[in-house]
C-alpha cells in the first residue's frame, strides 16, 4: 500500500486510478457540554487511470481510539454507504453508483463527530478548554485504487486545513501561513499543508505558555497553568542534554532530514527546529498502550509513563507526577521525532526489532543524563523479562519480543562499536528520509559501515529463542560482580 501511494506522486497513470484535485479538511470543535470535534472533508477527484472504475477505497478514523459518531459519506451530492473491505480490515470500501468514467471529476464529502467520553475511558478525550488531534488516524485517508500500478489518494500539493476554535484558544497546527480571523466569541484558523504535511494535526486549548529553551533549540511549553520557573529551568536544561545526545547518535534534527515547511512559523532558520510540550486535555486516552509499553522498558513497570509525541514537533505529556521526572517520561516519544515520527506511511507499522527504535534511542538520552551506569541499568532490567533458553518457557510471546528487540540495539553497539554504530544509523536516516526504513535498510547500512555480515547477527538475535548467553553473561556477571564488591566493602 505504501508503495502504491509513493507510485500515486508520479505524473502518468499506468493502471486504474485517480488524482485529488483539490481538498480542504475543516474541523469545528464545540466545548460542550459535552465537547465534541465536528470533521468535513471535501475532495476534488478526477480519474486519471487506464480503466473505469467503480468503487473507492478509504481509511477513516480507528475505532480502537476514536469513538466516531454521525459519519456521512456523499458523492456527488448522493448519499453512500461504505462498508468493510474485503482485503483490508481497517479499510471502508465505498461502491459507486454509477461506473466512473476515465477523465471524469466527481466529489467527494466526508463529515462525521468526534465524541468525547468519560475520563475512564481509553478513547482519545477532549476537555471543554483544550483538545488535540495527532497525526495519523482521525482524518479520512484515502488509498490507491485497486489492481497492478494501483494509484490515487495522494494530496496535492497544496490544501488547506481550516480550524474553528474559540477566541480565546491559542493553536498550534501542521502547514505553513496561517490565517487568522476572528469574529465575536470565534475564531477560524486556515492553515496551508503542503507534500510534508500528509498525517495534519491540531492542537489547541487555553493553555499559558513558555518559552523553555535557549540558543538554537526553542522549547515551548504548554500547561493549564503557570509552572515554577525554576523547575522549567531544570526541564529545559535536561531537555537540551537528551536532544545533543540524539542529534550526536542520529545526526542532527535539521531542516535538511525534516519534510520541507514542516516546522511551521516558529522555525528559525538558524537554529534547530522547535519543540512543543503540551499539557494532556484529558489523560485517560491520551497516551497509546504501544509507546507505553516500550517506555516502561527504561523506567520499570512501577513508573508512570505519561508522554507520547502528536506530530513531529508536539509532545503530550502529563505534568502531574512532577516537572523533574518529565524527562524521563518525554524521552522515547522525543526519541521517534529524529526516526521518522510523522515523516513515513510505514513509520507507524514498524514490526519487531525497529519497532523498539524509539525506546532505544531514549535509553541514549537517558545515559547522558544519568552516566554510563544507566545503560547497564537498564539492560539488567530488560533482560530479567526474557527466559533463559533452557528454561523451557514461552519465549516468542509480545513482551519478550518486544525486550528482545530493545536488547538488539544494544547488542548492535557492543558488536561494531559506537561510532561504527553512528554512522551506519546516521547513513540509513539519510538515506531513507521521508520514505521509510526497514530491517534491510538496517542490515544494509551496517554492512557498508563494517564490512561484516549483519543479516547473520540478526538471525542470532531474533530467530532463535532467548538472547545469547554471551551477552546474558556480561550484563548479568557485571550486576554480580558489582554487588559481590560492594558487600566486601561494606563495614
Amino acid at each position: 500500500m505504501v508503495a502504491a501511494i509513493f507510485i500515486g506522486g508520479c505524473a502518468a497513470s499506468f493502471g486504474p486510478g485517480y488524482a485529488v484535485d483539490k481538498q480542504e479538511i475543516e474541523v469545528q470543535f464545540t466545548p460542550g457540554p459535552p465537547s465534541h470535534i465536528s470533521i468535513k472533508s471535501n475532495y476534488q477527484l478526477t480519474n486519471t487511470g487506464t480503466r473505469p472504475l467503480s468503487s473507492v477505497e478509504l481509511r477513516l478514523p480507528g475505532r480502537r481510539r476514536f469513538n466516531s459518531s454521525k459519519v456521512k459519506i456523499d458523492w456527488d451530492g448522493q448519499a453512500l454507504t461504505g462498508e468493510h473491505s474485503p482485503d483490508y480490515p481497517r479499510a471502508t470500501l465505498l461502491n459507486l453508483p454509477q461506473t466512473w468514467a476515465m477523465s471524469a471529476h466527481h466529489n467527494l464529502q466526508i463529515s462525521m463527530d468526534l465524541e468525547s467520553q468519560p475520563a475512564d475511558s481509553s478513547y482519545l478525550g477532549f476537555a471543554p478548554d483544550a483538545f488535540f488531534l495527532p497525526a495519523l488516524g482521525w482524518a479520512p485517508e484515502l488509498l490507491p485504487s485497486r489492481g497492478p500500478f494501483g494509484t490515487g489518494g495522494v494530496p496535492p500539493g497544496k490544501w488547506d486545513l481550516t480550524v474553528h476554535i474559540p477566541r480565546d484558544f491559542i493553536v498550534h497546527t501542521s502547514g505553513t501561513h496561517t490565517k487568522i480571523s476572528r469574529h465575536g466569541d470565534d475564531q477560524t484558523v486556515r492553515a496551508t499543508q503542503s507534500v510534508a504535511d500528509t498525517y495534519p494535526f491540531v492542537i489547541a486549548g487555553r493553555y499559558v505558555t513558555k518559552q523553555i529553551g535557549s540558543g538554537r533549540q526553542k522549547i515551548y511549553f504548554w500547561t493549564r497553568k503557570t509552572q515554577d520557573t525554576g523547575d522549567l529551568r531544570a526541564v529545559s536544561d535536561a531537555l537540551l542534554k537528551t536532544l545533543a545526545s540524539y542529534n550526536a547518535l542520529f545526526g542532527e534534527r535539521s531542516v535538511a532530514r525534516a519534510p520541507s515547511g514542516f516546522f511551521g512559523r516558529h522555525h528559525d532558520l538558524h537554529g534547530d527546529p522547535p519543540l512543543y510540550l503540551v499539557e494532556c486535555p484529558v489523560i485517560p486516552g491520551c497516551f497509546s498502550g504501544q509507546t507505553e509499553r516500550l517506555a516502561r522498558m527504561l523506567v520499570g513497570d512501577e513508573h508512570e509513563v505519561p508522554a507520547e509525541m502528536v506530530s513531529l514537533d508536539s509532545a503530550m505529556v502529563d505534568p502531574k507526577p512532577g516537572l523533574k521526572n518529565m524527562i524521563t517520561a518525554v524521552a522515547p516519544a522525543l526519541a521517534a521525532t529524529w526516526l521518522g515520527y510523522g515523516q513515513s506511511p510505514g513509520f507507524y507499522e514498524q514490526a519487531p526489532p525497529l519497532s523498539a527504535f524509539p525506546a532505544f534511542a531514549a535509553a541514549v538520552g537517558n545515559e547522558a543524563l544519568r552516566g554510563p551506569t544507566a545503560r547497564a541499568e537498564i539492560i539488567r532490567r530488560v533482560l530479567a523479562r526474557i527466559p533463559k533458553a533452557n528454561a523451557g518457557a514461552k519465549t516468542d510471546d509480545e513482551n519478550v519480543l518486544r525486550a528482545k528487540s530493545f536488547l538488539f540495539f544494544f547488542a548492535l553497539q557492543d558488536r561494531y562499536g559506537s561510532e561504527v554504530f553512528r554512522k551506519a544509523v546516521t547513513h540509513m536516516l539519510d538515506a531513507r528520509s521521508n520514505s521509510g526504513f526497514d530491517l534491510d535498510d538496517l542490515i544494509a547500512a551496517f554492512d557498508e559501515e563494517s564490512h561484516g555480515n549483519t543479516a547473520e547477527f540478526v538471525r542470532l538475535w531474533m530467530k532463535h529463542p532467548g538472547v545469547p548467553a554471551d551477552f546474558r553473561a556480561r550484563y548479568e556477571n557485571t550486576s554480580a560482580n558489582r554487588e559481590a564488591t560492594n558487600k566486601e566493602v561494606t563495614p
